[in-house]
């Protein structure tokens, strides 16, 4: 359990500061937890597992269990020092009630309770209060066990005593206000990614998740001794590596304490995730550019020292030596400052100089002891230099793509006449038939098309050369006008929205999912900030009486009948190919902004590892592991062909 009397880690009433009251978060609860979707309700669960993760940074708790009733509430319990029940002075109530009670109450707020601390807003305990039905709240320490109920942020009953225990640690079990949230079903699978990367992220600390609801029992815990190296493992799970050890480097900077990892593997894609005080930082900042330029200087000075490199080559750039890298950057920091609309990019200066000085005095010296993974590590940035070299021209195409004169298009883009990005559309169609249709079919104000021939490039097999060689992938990068990965300019977009529209079959699901791993590898901030949709074409055509329905899935069809009554006069149609439609059909189905149905594609940044393996694993070289993917996965697969 969780004791130290250590009398510079207190942890009482007086540690406890209050900021400002709760009123607003009932009124305004998207400005506390981002939104009352189903990602903001799963912030609920990760804002109480926070403070329990506080607990184990600061060396006080090593398990954590979080199960989802049966009731669908669910109870986070840590074995830490458990929350302070004395008065607190300014307050005249528990410390406790204060924590639950009081936006932007608690130990994280220079109260001298931690010195760093995690949690997505640092808003807490109460706003979960404010945002549940009910909430129950139960602490263990001092011999004594206590308990407080709050109902919508109101308290129920005053603390009190309700036995006794010789264990420290703090239970919390809250029931989602269901009048706030558009769904309150908790998903196993959200949770259960969260917490690995949590446990991967403090190493030592176990974290056990458990489903107790009728029909969907299951549990899983992770624990993981090597923290973030055993994370760079994960990573690198289906993948062939470079060399057998994790490069490892630990320290601590004034008060910025800096964990890096990382292992080279033979693909040609970059996984690098980096974290602030247990939380993704998708955008990166200064923490990642530290480490960006650490290992760029690092592995230069040494090629250039042990003669890898000539006197009159160039240096190996930041990308050449990236690729094929799993790397993972994660500091704690005591005042974390966020820049950029999304508050998703670290902008201290000093996390920079905390980083770059630790990787680059910890990977000299890792280089100098093994000099084999030092070779085979400058032997692949070598050849990714010479690829690169050989894609220059290409790539000055995608640099070169702010496009002002229509000459530089693609020959085969029919574009839109309106000039103004926000206002228009592109539509990436596979076949020539279909763009034929599409073409003739479009509003030509603002919808573009861009017709594709068969299946583009899979971009996880290939290097920067064949991929920027590729026709097909050429004419996106110059569509789009935005270049691509460190050039990539999100303000250069020449349409909101890129539709992805293909067959409703398992080829077309196929260049859908090709074009996906593009865009992931190579724009990901067109995923990531809402421009990329999938076109859903109809499966049927049903026509009766001189009426005509479309249906979008086999339950639509089956209402329509329904509907229309099942005879001999319906004349159905299973349409395999958007080349099966004429112009006016793929207009009122497909394309028309008022009638189409469009699905947009999103990432979540919490689980993007997961995503980076899941691209890896369908998309890669290994069989072994996509086999054991589509396995598991097939009995959740519906429609995908018939």
């Amino acid at each position: 359990m969780g004791t130290n009397n250590n009398e510079q880690s207190q942890y009482d009433a007086e540690q406890i500061q209050i900021l400002e009251g709760l009123e607003a978060v009932r009124k305004r609860p998207g400005m506390y937890i981002g939104s009352t979707s189903t990602r903001g309700l799963h912030h609920l669960v990760y804002e109480i597992v926070d403070n329990a993760v506080d607990e184990a940074l600061a060396g006080f708790c090593n398990e954590i269990d979080i199960s989802i009733n049966e009731d669908n509430s669910v109870t986070v319990v840590d074995n830490g020092r458990g929350i302070p029940i004395g008065i607190h002075e300014k307050a005249g109530i528990p410390a406790v009630e204060v924590v639950f009670t009081i936006l932007h109450a608690g130990g994280k707020f220079g109260g001298g309770g931690y010195k760093v601390s995690g949690g997505l807003h640092g808003v807490g305990a109460s706003v979960v209060n404010a945002l549940s039905n009910w909430l129950e709240v139960e602490i263990s320490r001092d011999g004594k066990v206590y308990r407080q109920r709050y109902e919508r942020g109101n308290v129920i009953y005053k603390l009190k005593e309700v036995g006794k225990t010789d264990k420290t640690g703090t239970k919390v079990t809250f029931m989602p206000d269901d009048t706030i949230f558009d769904d309150v079903i908790f998903d196993y699978d959200t949770l259960r990614r969260r917490f690995r990367e949590m446990a991967f992220l403090t190493k030592g600390l176990r974290i056990n998740l458990e489903d107790k609801r009728e029909g969907k029992e299951k549990s899983v815990s992770f624990h993981y001794e090597g923290g973030i190296k055993e994370f760079v493992e994960y990573l690198n799970k289906n993948k062939t590596t470079l060399y057998d050890k994790v490069i490892y480097c630990e320290g601590q900077k004034d008060d910025i304490y800096v964990e890096v990892a990382l292992q080279h593997n033979d693909s040609y894609n970059e996984a690098t995730l980096s974290f602030v005080n247990n939380i993704t930082t998708p955008e990166g900042g200064m923490h990642l550019t530290g480490f960006k330029s650490a290992l760029t200087k690092v592995c230069n000075d040494y090629a250039r020292t042990n003669k890898f490199l000539k006197d009159k080559e160039e240096n190996l750039s930041g990308d050449d030596l990236r690729e094929g890298l799993a790397a993972i950057v994660s500091i704690k920091i005591p005042d974390p400052q966020f820049e950029g609309q999304t508050k998703q990019k670290l902008g201290n200066a000093e996390a920079r100089t905390a980083v770059e000085g630790l990787v680059s005095e910890k990977l000299t010296y890792f280089l100098e002891q093994n000099p084999q993974v030092a070779k085979a590590i400058i032997g692949k940035a070598v050849l990714a230099q010479r690829a690169r070299m050989a894609a220059r021209k290409a790539r000055d195409v995608a640099r070169k793509s702010t496009l002002e004169s229509s000459m530089a298009l693609p020959g085969k883009l029919a574009d839109c006449s309106d000039k103004d990005p926000k206002k228009c559309e592109i539509y990436i169609v596979e076949g020539d038939s279909a763009g034929g249709s599409a073409k003739t079919a479009r509003d030509r104000a603002t919808q573009a098309i861009l017709p594709l021939r068969g299946k583009i490039l899979n971009v996880e097999k290939a290097r920067i050369d064949r991929i920027l060689g590729n026709e097909e992938i050429k004419a996106m990068i110059t569509a789009f006008g935005t270049g691509i990965r460190e050039n990539f300019n999100i303000e250069k977009l020449r349409y909101d929205k890129i539709i992805i529209m293909t067959d409703a079959d398992v080829d077309g699901a196929h260049i859908a999912t090709l074009m996906l791993t593009f865009f992931f590898r190579f724009m990901p901030d067109l995923i990531r900030q809402g421009h990329v949709y999938l076109a859903q074409p109809p499966l049927y055509k049903l026509e009766k009486n001189k009426k005509t329905w479309y249906a979008y899935s086999d339950d639509e069809l089956a209402k329509i009948l329904d509907e229309v009554g099942r005879d001999q006069n319906n004349k159905i149609q299973r349409y395999k190919g958007l080349g099966e439609m004429d112009a006016e059909q793929l207009w009122d189905t497909t394309m028309d902004p008022d009638k189409r149905v469009l699905l947009r594609v999103a990432i979540d940044e919490e689980s993007e590892s997961e995503l980076d393996i899941t691209f890896d694993t369908l998309m890669g070289e290994k069989v072994e592991p996509r086999r054991e993917f589509i396995e598991a996965n097939a009995k959740f697969v519906k429609n995908l062909d018939i």
